[in-house]
C-alpha cells in the first residue's frame, strides 16, 4: 500500500475474537523507555546506550508516529569494530540523521565506514541526507522500494509530525547489498536476507557478541506494522530466526521497533499477533463479519496493552480483511 496507510486515522475501538492464549516466556526487559523530545528546540534527545561491547542502541518511542515524538518510533544503533563504525538505521527525517551522527561521535572518535537500511520503511532511512560522505546500503528490493515510495512517505511524514521533517528529502541507499559475511577490525559481521515483514528484510548478526538486529521482522511489545508484510514468509522468517537461537548465533535481540530482550521473545510475541491475526480475519470472513463489526471486537487481553493499539490494528485489518471476505465468498458465477 503506497502510503503505508498512515492516512488511516485511529477509530475509538479495537476488535478480535476468541483465541487459545499462547504460553510465552516470562523474561524482564530492562530497555528504559526513550528520552521524550524536546518539541521547542526539535532536539531528539538522542542517548545511546551501550547493551554489549562496542555496541549502542539509540531508542525510540514504543509508539505511533506524532509530532510529540518527532516520529522518532524506530531503534537505530552502531558498531565501534576497531577499524570504523556501522551505522543501523537512520531515523525518520534529515535532522534525526544529523543528530544522530552528533550522538554517535560523542560515543566514539572511529569514522564511520557504512551505513545499513535495513529495509524499505521512510524511518529506516529517511535520515541517510546525514550521511551523503558515507556509503548507504540495503538489499536491492529496499532500494527499489525506497525509490518508487519516497516521496509518498515525505508527504505523511509532513502531514503528521511538521516541522520535525523540515529539509526532509528522501534518499534511498546508495549501494545494494549482497547477504556476505564482513570481517571489519574486530567483529565478524553476517547480513542475511529474509523476508516477510518487506519483499527484502536485511539482518545483521555481529557473531562475536551475540547481537542481532532483527529490523522488521520481531516486534517486542508493539503491534507489528503490515503494509507490505507477506504473513506466511513472515511466519517462515521468525522459524528461521528461531533456529538460528538454536544454534547459538545469537542471544540479544534488537528489534526495530520495542525494548532490546534476551532470546525469543520478540520472535514468539511477533509469530503470536500474525498467527491470531491471521485466523481471525479467516474465521471472521466465514462467518459473514463485515469489516465495521470486525473492527468493534475487542483484542485478547495479552495483546490489549501493546503500543500502537488499536491503530496498527485498524490498518492491517483495512488492507487485508476486503481479501479474506472475497475468498470467503468463493468465485463470482
Amino acid at each position: 500500500m503506497k502510503r503505508l496507510c498512515l492516512a488511516l486515522l485511529p477509530l475509538a475501538c479495537a476488535m478480535g475474537a476468541p483465541a487459545q492464549t499462547s504460553a510465552l516466556p516470562t523474561v524482564t526487559v530492562t530497555a528504559p523507555v526513550a528520552t521524550r523530545v524536546d518539541m521547542q528546540r526539535l532536539d531528539y534527545r538522542l542517548q545511546p546506550r551501550q547493551i554489549a561491547p562496542g555496541t549502542w542502541v539509540i531508542e525510540g518511542a514504543v509508539e505511533d508516529f506524532g509530532r510529540s515524538n518527532g516520529c522518532n518510533i524506530i531503534n537505530t544503533a552502531f558498531i565501534e569494530t576497531g577499524d570504523g563504525v556501522v551505522v543501523i538505521n537512520t531515523g525518520p527525517s534529515r535532522l534525526y540523521g544529523e543528530q544522530q551522527r552528533a550522538a554517535i561521535a560523542r560515543v566514539t572518535a572511529e569514522p564511520v565506514r557504512r551505513v545499513l537500511n535495513l529495509n524499505l520503511h521512510p524511518d529506516y532511512f529517511l535520515g541517510n541526507q546525514a550521511w551523503g560522505d558515507v556509503p548507504t546500503q540495503a538489499l536491492a528490493g529496499s532500494i527499489a522500494g525506497m525509490q518508487a515510495e519516497g516521496g509518498a512517505y515525505e508527504d505523511n511524514l509532513y502531514r503528521l509530525c511538521g516541522d520535525w521533517m523540515r529539509g526532509t528529502q528522501a534518499e534511498p541507499a546508495r549501494e545494494a547489498l549482497q547477504p556476505q559475511t564482513l570481517q571489519l577490525g574486530s567483529r565478524r559481521l553476517e547480513l542475511r536476507r529474509l523476508h516477510g515483514h518487506t519483499g527484502d528484510d536485511l539482518v545483521l548478526i555481529d557473531r562475536t557478541t551475540g547481537v542481532l538486529f532483527a529490523g522488521g521482522l520481531v516486534f517486542s511489545a508493539r503491534v507489528p506494522t503490515t503494509p507490505h508484510a507477506d504473513i506466511d514468509a513472515w511466519l517462515a522468517s521468525l522459524d528461521t530466526l528461531a533456529q538460528w537461537r538454536a544454534q547459538g548465533l545469537f542471544t540479544t535481540v534488537v528489534p526495530s521497533h520495542g525494548p532490546v530482550h534476551q532470546g525469543l521473545l520478540g520472535v514468539e510475541q511477533t509469530r503470536d499477533w500474525l498467527t491470531w491475526l491471521r485466523q481471525t480475519m479467516e474465521r471472521s470472513a466465514g462467518q459473514g463479519v463485515d469489516l465495521a463489526e470486525l473492527l468493534q471486537q475487542p483484542v485478547p487481553e495479552r495483546f490489549a496493552r501493546w503500543a500502537a493499539q488499536p491503530a496498527e490494528l485498524q490498518r492491517s485489518l483495512a488492507q487485508w480483511y476486503p481479501a479474506y471476505e472475497r475468498r470467503a465468498l468463493g468465485p463470482v458465477r
